[in-house]
């Protein structure tokens, strides 16, 4: 009983040694990345040949329009 209980706290100390090792690990990592924040504010910009069409007139939307006045 005892060598069972031995085993099983090996085990689980070894997976918590590994897991907090990785956890550090990928702390220090990210931590040593230094990237300059850009001028877009992280907004994304694309080189999209297509012409963004937002708006459309049509009845629908001159009915939804004159309604929320």
């Amino acid at each position: 009983m005892h060598e069972q209980r031995r085993s099983f706290l090996k085990v689980t100390l070894g997976a918590g040694v590994a897991g907090v090792g990785t956890l550090l690990a990928a702390q220090s990592g990210l931590a040593g990345d230094d990237v300059k924040p850009s001028a877009s504010n992280g907004v994304v910009t694309g080189n999209s040949p297509k012409k963004e069409i937002l708006y459309k007139k049509t009845q629908h939307w001159d009915i939804y329009y004159k309604s929320s006045y």
